[in-house]
């Protein structure tokens, strides 16, 4: 995990959308690259199942927490993009509304903003908040990148900020190291260096 300024000292685009939102996580990616490998990230990323591809553990608390939002109700299309809140879309300046959104998941739940040569993003809505990922293509000085993933959430209320609390130890110590390994494996797999 990075500190916070990692994200925020960056000149991203998602800055001017989502200045309302708090920043939950930020990571590094293990997806060392050149400056022109930033569309294989965010391709790599879109084609993930996480409640495949994950090990027991991580996949376990994906199906937990489908099966609770089932359950209750916290999935439902009255509490996502459009209904309860309305889409980031609404807030892209014209040269944003233009740009690509970038690739469409069937097994993430994040529909897609935009895709830049080094900035991705894609929003969530549901009944505990409205969330952002955000993915990016950090220069090293040496002519080297890697990728970094940030959270950006706007918690639904009492409610949404309890359940972003709870589930905050299960993503910093299940979720996330396991998506990390994945993510590394992957991209070493498909032969990027």
């Amino acid at each position: 995990m990075l500190p916070d300024t990692a994200h925020t000292s960056r000149p991203w685009r998602i800055h001017e959308l989502a200045g309302d939102f708090r920043l939950e996580d930020v990571w590094e990616l293990p997806t060392p690259g050149g400056p022109d490998d930033f569309p294989r990230l965010v391709q790599q990323f879109a084609a993930g199942d996480p409640s495949q591809s994950l090990p027991a553990p991580a996949r376990a608390l994906w199906a937990l927490r489908s099966k609770l939002g089932e359950l209750f109700g916290w999935d439902d299309e009255t509490d996502g993009l459009g209904s309860r809140v309305a889409t980031l879309r609404k807030r892209l300046p014209p040269d944003l509304r233009d740009a690509p959104t970038g690739p469409d998941s069937d097994s993430l739940p994040f529909r897609p903003l935009y895709l830049l040569e080094d900035e991705w993003a894609g929003e969530i809505a549901n009944r505990t908040m409205h969330g952002v990922m955000h993915l990016g293509w950090v220069p090293e000085g040496n002519g080297a990148y890697h990728g970094q993933m940030a959270v950006l959430v706007k918690p639904n209320g009492l409610f949404g900020r309890v359940y972003m609390a709870a589930i905050r130890p299960f993503r910093h110590l299940i979720v996330y190291p396991s998506l990390m390994r994945r993510i590394g494996r992957e991209w070493r797999d498909a032969g990027v260096p």
